[in-house]
């Protein structure tokens, strides 16, 4: 009874301290806007309405201005006295009445948006400049929701305990900082969420800024090269809020991934984002992209709110999510070298201005251009890109982190779940809806029953310990203390098919131990069974890494008996050989066994170089088919030997023989760019070419050692944005071999051939229809490839394909060496079928003259670099 009584005297208290504004926002006709922006001047806080267009905002006793808007509407302000308990305010906002300016568009005349879009491109640097610092305070929601699901799934769906009718939510608000040019720090400060309490993470706040050139790897309709993407319409210029604003409808010239479209509205005179109304197409799934922008500080218009929807379908999975960020209390530092106003000027349209302020300062450097900037006098456009560009540039020149291009912490504090309903009830910008609310009381629901199985208090407890059965069979990790695990493969994940082991069984475990964020330490037994040869064979692997993250060191040790295939990098997949060799008869994939020992230490002086070095001393003997078995028995044998067939090498059998090897490989990437995640330095792909030198040594007499050769190799990998609509991967490699006194067919330069019409190999360094040994030399060689992705250029025209995320590619794979006859491959590609998977065409020639085609099924090339 006390505890009864306590809770409603907390209650009584609250409530009666609690107070605000709430109310719905409509329109003329009487329809709800949802998610309207309501900004309150006094606390410089913004917010939203929900998806019912209700909104509830808890306010201190006192008088208040609330502007409220809707990207199509009128604002309206609506001043309110707050005294106890809340003040209920609905609002009707009217249909913005938009004005066409005094010009005369006819046949051959520019739209005004052209002019509008010129300026605002040319003042969206200055706005990234603009400010030095700024903190303020962030509420986030993201809900999403599971629509629909592959029938397949259902079991494992259930089992899971998704309801697809459940809406998953998650709430956080956050402290931020944004340091110039690309420091973003972040503290949570408090989460509540349908996931589990204490290991859901809580959603970022979104940094990124369409006064970039890109947002999210998509061409912003104010980069510098957006009239290549866009086209734009003027639509009108309203009043609102005491400025006058241009609407401008982006259109895309060529419908597809990574271009918006929608409406951009432009503050004129200072040339700022007024709000924004985007769409955009990723992969077949579409983001819708609403922001509203506020002036924090004279000429500094900063977003209140942002709210993105997301829908789409993936692999059967239909899915829709939102997510709604309201900023409040900014506190600015505004860079005083751009505190100024600046008048632009469009060479195009004020032809005479230009042409004189031009003639000011054609003979002046930077520095003077820089004094009329400050002068506050009007600028052209070509002047205010060119000074900004030298400033950024003696910025750049100064730092000690130019290859930085972000620099971010993410830190969640240890109160940030203990928060209440009670207190999110009062600091909760948007109200929740019906479908967040049922989310919230499944939460309630499903974490009584996970806080009773934990104390033991149900009649079903499914926590299990030890190890069971099914896990040696299925795999599973267990963790063992904070920071050691034991990891169990599960067989069936190594079990395959090839001639010479017949059915063979690979059993692998791993565990792992770290010591302390410098140090940690791997081993990893494996055995492997071939039934066909009744033999057990197996390795130990020892890995032990130590130090610094961005100067790691890798020490490895393997040790023991094994198969490997000819080409140690592996050109056929072990699943793709079973396939191939129980349902086509074609055993491609040739192996040969050895007992070895091998020591490889890998360092990371930086990640600009890296330097690998090897030592392997083996036995390695020859092995022969020992099985036929097929599914499918095709008229005719086309089983081969397991002795690969050479154009160079007449007989490639080879004695049991003893190797000792030495090698060594230099990597360098001399452009690296990164990126700084608490602390953390994170190389970007792509950002740097690969230069490569490496050597390798066959070294006889030691060790009863019978191979004797030097092979030497250079090579160059890199990547390219072409124009508006293309991607060009290069990968080029020669090597020689110095000396090839004494060797064997294992150790020939192999080249990543492709015989099977599957494949696993990276698309850029492999062939489709290169036989795996044919080519195969001890002397001197040469292999390009050249691999060129195109946004649009023949299923691609179609808009419905074009936005599925299906990209076009060709490539040209060529090798030369002395038995060769200058190969050449050439292929036409249609990538990312079903977002993930790729389909080629493939013709091969030799001197120019037809030998072969093919068709290929593979991963997606460049897959990594589209997100």
């Amino acid at each position: 009874m006390k505890q009864f009584l306590l809770l409603i005297f907390i209650l009584s208290a609250y409530c009666s301290y609690a107070g605000g504004v709430r109310g719905v926002v409509r329109n003329e006709k009487g329809e709800p806007l949802p998610y309207s922006t309501i900004y309150v001047k006094e606390t410089g806080s913004g917010t939203t309405t929900n998806d019912q267009a209700y909104y509830e905002i808890n306010l201190d006793p006192g008088n208040y201005q609330l502007i409220f808007q809707f990207v199509g509407y009128a604002s309206l302000t609506k001043e309110v006295i707050v005294e106890e308990g809340f003040v209920d305010l609905d609002v009707k906002l009217e249909s913005q009445v938009i004005m066409l300016r005094d010009i005369e568009v006819r046949a051959g005349k520019e739209d005004p948006a052209y002019t509008i879009m010129r300026k605002a491109i040319a003042k969206s640097k200055f706005h990234t400049q603009q400010i030095d610092k700024y903190t303020a305070k962030v509420y986030m929601k993201g809900t999403g929701k599971l629509k629909d699901y592959p029938f397949l799934m259902k079991g494992q769906i259930k089992k899971a305990g998704i309801d697809p009718d459940r809406v998953f939510i998650t709430e956080s608000v956050s402290e931020v900082e944004y340091i110039r040019p690309n420091t973003y720090n972040e503290k949570v400060i408090s989460i509540y969420t349908t996931g589990d309490n204490r290991n859901t993470m809580p959603n970022p706040y979104i940094n990124g800024s369409f006064y970039e050139p890109e947002l999210a790897k998509c061409v912003s309709p104010l980069s510098p090269k957006a009239f290549s993407y866009y086209k734009f319409r003027y639509e009108g210029t309203y009043q609102d809020q005491g400025v006058e604003v241009s609407k401008i409808r982006v259109i895309p010239r060529s419908k597809g991934d990574n271009v918006f479209r929608g409406v951009i509205n432009i503050v004129e005179d200072y040339w700022s984002i007024y709000s924004l109304n985007l769409h955009v197409t990723k992969f077949g799934v579409d983001f819708h992209i609403k922001q509203v922008y506020k002036p924090i500080e004279e000429g500094v218009w900063l977003p209140v709110t942002h709210k993105f929807h997301v829908e789409g379908k993936v692999l059967g999975f239909e899915f829709e999510g939102d997510y709604l960020a309201t900023v409040n209390n900014y506190e600015v530092q505004v860079n005083p070298d751009l505190d100024m106003q600046i008048e632009v000027i469009d060479e195009k349209v004020e032809e005479e201005l230009a042409e004189k302020l031009q003639e000011q300062v054609q003979d002046e450097d930077e520095k003077e251009i820089q004094e009329i900037l400050t002068s506050g006098k009007e600028v052209t456009r070509k002047q205010l890109k060119k000074v900004l560009k030298a400033y950024e540039k003696d910025e750049l020149r100064e730092s000690d982190n130019a290859d930085i291009l972000t620099n971010r912490t993410f830190e969640i504090d240890s109160n940030a779940y203990s928060h209440d309903s009670l207190y999110w009830a009062k600091i909760r910008p948007v109200p929740l809806n019906k479908g967040e609310k049922r989310g919230y009381d499944i939460l309630d629901s499903l974490n009584q029953v996970r806080e009773r199985e934990e104390n033991g208090d149900t009649l079903r407890n499914t926590k299990r310990k030890g190890v069971h059965f099914q896990d040696l069979v299925l795999g599973n990790r267990y963790d063992l203390g904070d920071k050691a695990y034991l990891k169990i493969r599960s067989p069936f994940l190594g079990f395959n098919y090839n001639t010479v082991e017949g059915f063979n069984l690979d059993y692998k475990l791993t565990y792992s131990k770290t010591f302390n964020k410098k140090s940690w330490l791997s081993v990893s037994p494996l055995l492997r069974y071939a039934f066909a040869r009744k033999k057990l064979s197996g390795t130990l692997r020892t890995h032990y890494g130590f130090g610094d993250n961005d100067s790691r060191n890798n020490l490895i040790l393997t040790a023991g008996r094994y198969v490997n295939q000819f080409n140690r990098d592996n050109p056929i997949h072990p699943y793709i050989n079973t396939f191939m060799s129980l349902f086509a008869e074609r055993n491609y994939m040739k192996i040969y066994e050895q007992d070895f020992v091998n020591l490889a230490y890998e360092k990371n002086w930086n990640e600009e170089v890296r330097l690998k070095l090897n030592s392997e001393l083996s036995r390695r003997r020859q092995l022969h088919n020992n099985t036929d078995f097929t599914i499918f028995d095709w008229s005719g044998k086309y089983f081969t030997s397991n002795t690969p067939v050479s154009l160079e090498l007449a007989n490639t059998s080879f004695p049991e023989n003893n190797a000792l090897l030495l090698g060594g490989e230099i990597e360098y990437k001399p452009f690296i760019k990164y990126a700084i995640y608490n602390d953390k330095k994170i190389a970007i792909n792509d950002s740097s070419p690969i230069f490569a030198v490496s050597y390798k040594k066959g070294i006889s007499s030691v060790f009863n050692s019978e191979v004797d050769y030097d092979l030497l190799e250079v090579s160059y990998k890199d990547q390219y944005k072409l124009g508006i609509r293309g991607l060009l991967d290069v990968y080029l490699k020669a090597g020689i071999f110095l000396n090839s006194k004494k060797m064997y067919f294992t150790d020939y330069k192999h080249f990543l051939g492709g015989r099977t019409p599957f494949t696993t190999l990276d698309p850029v360094g492999s062939f489709r229809l290169l036989d795996y040994y044919a080519y195969s030399t001890n002397d001197q060689y040469f292999a390009g490839n050249a691999n060129y992705q195109f946004r649009q250029l023949l299923v691609t025209r179609i808009p419905i394909v074009r936005l599925s995320g299906v990209r076009e590619n060709f490539f040209v794979n060529y090798l030369a060496n002395d038995v060769s006859s200058n190969y050449t491959e050439l292929g036409y590609g249609i990538n990312y079928i079903f977002r993930v998977f790729r389909l080629e065409l493939v013709t091969a020639f030799k001197e120019g003259k037809y030998e072969d085609w093919g068709v290929r099924v593979g991963i997606a090339s460049n897959l990594g670099s589209i997100f």
